[in-house]
Order: structure tokens, then C-alpha cells, then sequence
């Protein structure tokens, strides 16, 4: 990894407006934007590891709302606020107003009066999740405008119906780190698979996110799933022009067979079909239980018929050298260990488990980068002063 001095003349170089938006989807930002992202995570990573404080705010909030269950983004999320010296403070909805009429531009402006952060994870509503963090968004620019709130705290996207920002970019952090170089990348190609899981419903951000994402930086990118376990159509177009952008390739096979040949990379993951979601969403705002219960009977019948769609040693042979890097965003359903039958044979996980676990060790780095980012026009100034400083953490 480069020196800590060199990562921070680099950033200083790098131009960005990351400052004046919310990262919200990986491909509204410039290839720039996303290379200073990842340098200021490489910073704070390695001022971490050098026991150097990171704290640049003394006082203030990060806010979170979860709207769906996590472990790793809700732990990454705490440790990265804490890391920049916020205090956290849960939205808990069911404890709030917003069950008596509450506005979104109301909540937003009351939750933020001494908030720097605000993460947000919405992503149970096909075509809502994104939207209402821009509903936020433009009712904390209000805020600013009116002079309700002092500052503008960073909105930060911990996933949606559309992207999965701070995973992917982590995503993109580890195949730095592994492969040495961002260049390094260009014509490796990674396989985006479907796999089988013995569950239903779970978001289609994370596929979306890694073809919105990787095809930015002229990788050869292939996308496989059984027929009708569509994408949004949208995105997937958007990852045409990415590739087209980037001299890099954009593909769809419909086999994991296919996707495996020659891969550099695969990152097998269960998602439900775009449909399926849309008719998910009616039936999620209609409280339509019967109707909930129906729908995931037909999906996991469905997914029965795919079972071949797993990622075992015999199929990872089909891989470059046979030796691709394996690739999940956790947790992975592990056949024989955490389900009888699942996405990824336990041989396979057990090998690269650790990879697994470093992979998503960069996403406290990843979202306190993306706060930095918004919060300061100049982070590579406020991460030297840090430098300068070089408060130990522990004495």
C-alpha cells in the first residue's frame, strides 16, 4: 500500500464534488470521485492500523435507520461514526412521531439539528427505498437553506432497492487491495451469478451494485442468471454504458457454467427476480399477508428448479487456473452448514472465508470516507492535519 503522505497528495489531485451531493449510487459519480472514496478509506485504514486517532469531529451525531435487518452495515456504520468521534443515535421508527402523521421533510429536519451523519438502509420497497432518501435529502437541503439546521449532515446510502454503495465500493477497496492496484483490474473478469438459496425476497442491490460498479473500471464483467431472475432493466443498461465508458465488457450468459469460464473473480449470491419484487412491494404496502405467504411458496418452488446453480470445487475449476477469487457479501448460505442446500459449497466458503472476512472489513473505512467526502470540500487537508497531530488512540 502506498505511504499515508502519498495517498493524501493524491486525494489533494483529484478532482471532486462529492462535497455538494450524497452518494446515493456509485454511478452518479465521476471515476475520480470514486477513486478519492477509496483512498481517503485507505487513509483512515491505515492510520488505524498505526494506532493514529481519526477522530475530526469532537461532538455531534450520526444518525442511523435501519428498515431492514443487518449485521455487517449497521457494526460498520457504528465503527466508522465512532471513528470520526460521532456519537450514534438509532431512528427507532415505532418510538417516534412518524407513526402520528410525522412528515419525511419534518422528521429529517428534527432528527438533524446537531447531525453530521445519517445513514439510511431502505430497501424492503421495490422503487421506494432510493426515493425516500432523496425525499431526505432535499428536506435537509431546506433545512440548511432556512437556517433550521447549522450544517448539512452526510446522507449516506446503506443500501437500497436500487444500489448497495458502501458494499460494493468495499467490494472494489478488497479487489484493490488483493489484486495491488486499481489498474490492475482492467480485463479481469468477474462473474456476477445468481445462485440457489432456500429463501426468498432478498434485494436485488448487491447484483446491481457490483455490474453498476465494476464495469466503471474496464473489467470484463458477466452477468448469469436463470431465465426470469431479471435485473432492473435500467440498471443493467446502465452497465452497457459503463463498459462502453470504461474499455471494458459487459456480458449475460445464462448458466453459471458459462459465467465460471475463465473467470477471475466470482461472487455466486441468491436474488429474487425483478418481478417477483415489484409484486412483493404491492403486497408489503397492502399488508397483504395471505398474499405474502403465496408469493414466497411460489418463489422457493421456483428456486428448487435451480439448484444446480451452486458454486462447488468442480465448478470453480472452470475458473482462471481454477483458482478465482471467491467473493460474497455475507452472510453466504453455505451448503451443509448454515442450510442443507445452498449458494456455495463448504469447501469453497471454508477456502476463502478469511478473503471473505477482509473483504468486508473496509466498510467502516469505506462509509467514514463517503462522510469525510460530503462533509469536507478538501478530506486530504483535514486528514493531514490529523497526520500532524498523530494522536495515539491507545498510550
Amino acid at each position: 500500500m502506498k505511504s499515508i503522505n502519498t495517498l493524501i497528495k493524491d486525494i489533494n489531485e483529484l478532482e471532486s464534488k462529492l462535497d455538494q451531493k450524497d452518494f446515493l449510487l456509485t454511478w452518479e459519480q465521476t471515476p475520480a470521485e470514486l477513486e478519492r472514496v477509496l483512498k481517503t478509506a485507505k487513509v483512515l485504514k491505515t492510520m488505524r492500523n498505526e494506532n493514529i486517532a481519526t477522530n475530526v469531529f469532537n461532538n455531534g451525531l450520526g444518525i442511523s435507520l435501519f428498515r431492514d435487518n443487518s449485521t455487517r452495515t449497521r457494526f460498520s456504520y457504528a465503527s466508522a461514526i465512532n471513528m470520526l468521534g460521532l456519537a450514534q443515535q438509532d431512528l427507532d421508527e415505532g418510538k417516534s412521531q412518524i407513526a402520528h402523521g410525522e412528515t419525511v421533510r419534518e422528521t429529517a429536519n428534527m432528527i438533524s439539528f446537531c447531525a453530521d451523519a445519517i445513514g439510511i438502509r431502505d430497501d424492503m420497497y421495490l422503487g421506494a427505498g432510493n426515493a425516500y432518501m432523496r425525499e431526505v435529502g432535499a428536506a435537509l437541503d431546506e433545512g440548511v437553506e432556512k437556517g433550521v439546521l447549522p450544517s448539512r449532515p452526510a446522507l449516506i446510502n446503506l443500501q437500497c432497492d436500487i444500489d448497495h454503495p458502501t458494499q460494493s465500493m468495499a467490494d472494489l477497496a478488497w479487489l484493490e487491495e488483493h489484486f495491488g492496484d486499481l489498474k490492475e483490474l482492467k480485463g479481469k473478469k468477474i462473474a456476477m451469478t445468481w445462485a440457489y438459496s432456500p429463501s426468498y425476497g432478498k434485494p436485488l442491490s448487491v447484483p446491481q451494485g457490483i455490474i453498476g460498479l465494476m464495469t466503471r473500471f474496464g473489467m470484463d464483467v458477466t452477468l448469469a442468471h436463470p431465465e426470469g431472475y431479471d435485473l432492473i432493466p435500467e440498471v443493467v443498461e446502465q452497465a452497457k454504458k459503463n463498459a462502453k465508458a470504461s474499455g471494458g465488457s459487459f456480458t449475460q450468459v445464462d448458466t453459471m457454467a458459462a459465467a465460471f469460464e475463465g473467470a477471475d473473480i466470482v461472487y455466486p449470491k441468491s436474488w429474487a427476480p425483478y418481478k417477483v419484487m415489484e409484486r412483493r412491494t404491492v403486497m408489503l404496502r397492502a399488508n397483504d399477508q395471505e398474499g405474502l405467504k403465496s408469493l414466497e411458496q411460489e418463489c422457493l418452488a421456483q428456486n428448487a428448479k435451480h439448484k444446480d446453480w451452486h458454486c462447488t470445487e468442480e465448478m470453480m475449476t472452470k475458473t482462471k487456473d481454477g483458482e478465482a477469487l471467491y467473493m460474497h457479501c455475507l452472510p453466504a448460505d453455505i451448503s451443509g452448514v448454515s442450510c442443507k442446500e445452498g449458494e456455495v459449497e463448504e469447501s469453497v466458503f471454508e477456502k476463502y472465508r478469511i478473503a471473505t472476512y477482509k473483504e468486508a472489513s473496509w466498510k467502516p473505512y469505506i462509509i467514514a470516507s463517503m462522510i469525510l467526502n460530503r462533509k469536507f470540500a478538501e478530506p486530504g487537508k483535514v486528514l493531514e492535519e490529523l497526520l500532524k497531530d498523530a494522536k495515539k488512540r491507545v498510550k
